[in-house]
């Protein structure tokens, strides 16, 4: 699966982070594009065609979730060093899905699925 013709925006506020995402990705073939701030990511994005968004949730005193409300049809991978998710439960979701993730979690299970 190679990255030829897309383009991926790394947003993150370090720079060591941004590099190892942005060489290997280069090395699939994908153009990578970085942001060290929201500003510097909202203007790529009006300004570039970018397919996906590696997305920091605090870019340092940014918010990253400043940018994803401001998506418009890029997919999103999100970092964040900064709280624990347990769960990630994504729309729509079956009866099923609610009720085994709400179980799982009641019962103590914290891995990320």
């Amino acid at each position: 699966m190679g990255g030829a013709g897309h383009t991926v925006l790394v947003v993150d506020d370090d720079d060591s982070l941004r590099m190892l995402c942005r060489v290997n990705l280069e090395l699939e073939g994908y153009r990578v594009l970085e942001a060290p701030t929201v500003e510097t990511a909202q203007e790529l994005l009006r300004d570039e065609r970018v397919d996906v968004v590696l997305l920091d949730v605090h870019v340092g005193s940014g918010d990253g979730f400043k940018v994803l409300g401001e998506l418009t049809g890029e997919r999103v991978a999100l970092f964040t060093g900064s709280f624990e998710v347990d769960a990630v439960l994504r729309k729509p979701f079956t009866l099923t899905d609610l009720s085994e993730t709400v179980g799982r979690l009641a019962a103590g299970d914290s891995r990320l699925r």
